[in-house]
């Protein structure tokens, strides 16, 4: 039995997706729960298993080409029923209307239901719900006689070259028998484009094969020029205009580009801007490196930062919140789901560690580290990006001092990052040279206060200039 695998919507309310690699080609036996391709939601790579057993007879997208959900990824044979008697029931089809095609004959009885195939059943926690069993529909029981041509005489067939005959057009759909019909719908054959070279017209398996091949070449033939058409530089206009390479909006950089337009223009956006001196922080992160007690752990300014943040937000609660412009309220969350935006070959993702606020500074820079090492292998999975609360981006591993970040849809500040310098500093009463850092932070002014942005961000740079502070906070 050929069943077709629709893509599901992989959790994230999403549309479409990318075919990123295919793990298996037509042809191949596949186990149940085994990984069949590599598909890119709005912001993850995700690996799709298959939910049936048996052998891949069709992949309906090529790698890089976009697939809505619902829309069929793979077919495959399961071999739930019997290909013996599929094959014998054509045969014996065919035979039948060889021989006892004619002026009002009727078809055979197998011909006058077809079966729709219901949806293949769904990957655990995502895709619509599967229907109960197949649905039939009624066709019409007679081949009208002016359809059916005479059979030829024996002289007739022994001097004329063999000639294809039309399939029958009109009210009546072409004739055929159904395992044939059936692998036509396989294929994405339609019928009625096709010539059957059987006795008196009738399709056969080798035409309904030689018509999905001439498809395919035809699309492959399409799809490549359309390719070369994208990529080829265009060449300089009349006014001097410089080449031009044209590189398709999808995947990650779609995602991130809709999400960028939302936020920017949704949330009323106030930055802040705090220069700390940092060197208390910078001399801890030293001597933690140096303590065997926590060798194997990967100690950055950044999973401080986090802490900082954190403790600030217990502190400052607006910071932690949502704005449900449905419902008319404002959704303060018990918990830090602390996102952590990372830079990778497919765009910005920026995965989230589930309560950061629970964790010392040792767990949360451990989850730091392994969520920045899946998001650079593109293996975050949409778990990981869902349920954000407040974000931080580490702009000063690039060089840059400060921005104006946009906030994440949904949540209500994130914190920038900048670069730590040394430079000259006040420092009791003297200028020494001390190691600075610049954070800004961008909040939804419609949940959160000048006060009590500015508030949160000095409690940040009071821990991040005195790290001992954190533990005289409340």
């Amino acid at each position: 039995m050929i069943r077709d695998f629709p893509l599901p919507d992989l959790g994230e309310g999403l549309t479409e997706s990318e075919i990123v690699a295919w793990r298996v080609a037509v042809g191949d036996r596949v186990e149940l729960n085994q990984i069949i391709a590599d598909v890119e939601t709005a912001k993850a790579v995700v690996e799709l298993p298959s939910p049936f057993a048996g052998v891949v007879t069709a992949l309906h997208a090529a790698e890089g080409e976009t697939v809505d959900v619902g829309a069929p990824l793979f077919s495959c044979d399961t071999g739930d029923g019997d290909a013996g008697a599929d094959a014998g029931a054509d045969a014996d089809a065919e035979a039948e209307a060889v021989a006892g095609a004619g002026p009002g004959t009727t078809a055979h009885a197998a011909d006058q239901l077809e079966a729709d195939a219901s949806p293949g059943p769904n990957l655990v926690g995502y895709g619509a719900a599967a229907e109960t069993g197949p649905t039939r529909r009624a066709r019409s029981t007679a081949l009208s006689a002016d359809l059916v041509p005479p059979a030829p005489t024996t002289a007739e067939t022994e001097n004329a070259a063999p000639v294809a005959v039309p399939a029958a057009r009109g009210s009546e759909r072409p004739r055929s028998t159904p395992p044939v019909r059936k692998l036509a719908r396989d294929h994405g054959v339609d019928l009625e484009r096709v010539t059957g070279t059987g006795e008196r017209g009738l399709i056969t398996r080798d035409d309904v094969e030689h018509a999905a091949s001439s498809s395919r070449s035809d699309a492959e033939h399409a799809e490549r020029a359309e390719l070369a058409d994208r990529e080829a530089p265009a060449p300089s206009g009349a006014l001097g205009r410089p080449a031009e390479t044209r590189i398709p909006i999808r995947g990650v950089r779609k995602h991130t580009a809709a999400a960028m337009v939302r936020s920017a223009f949704t949330a009323p956006h106030v930055t802040e801007f705090l220069t700390v001196d940092v060197t208390g922080t910078m001399e801890l992160l030293r001597s933690i490196r140096d303590d065997r007690a926590f060798s194997g752990h990967k100690v950055t300014p950044l999973a401080v930062v986090a802490k900082a943040l954190c403790i600030a937000a217990r502190r400052t609660p607006e910071v932690n919140a949502r704005w449900n412009d449905e419902a008319q309220e404002i959704v303060q969350f018990g918990g830090v789901n602390l996102g952590i935006a990372a830079a990778t070959e497919r765009g910005l993702v920026v995965p989230n560690v589930k309560g950061a606020e629970r964790m010392t500074l040792i767990e949360l820079a451990d989850a730091i580290t392994a969520l920045a090492e899946t998001a650079r292998a593109g293996r975050t999975s949409p778990g990981e990006l869902a349920g954000g609360t407040i974000s931080i981006t580490n702009i000063g591993v690039f060089g840059i001092d400060a921005g104006t970040p946009i906030l994440n849809p949904g949540e209500a500040a994130i914190l920038a990052m900048g670069a730590v310098r040394r430079q000259p500093w006040e420092h009791r009463g003297e200028i020494a040279l001390r190691e600075i850092m610049t954070l800004s932070l961008s909040f939804d002014h419609r949940l959160v206060d000048g006060a009590q942005g500015s508030r949160f961000l000095a409690d940040i740079g009071a821990i991040l200039r005195e790290p001992g502070v954190a533990l005289t906070m409340a």
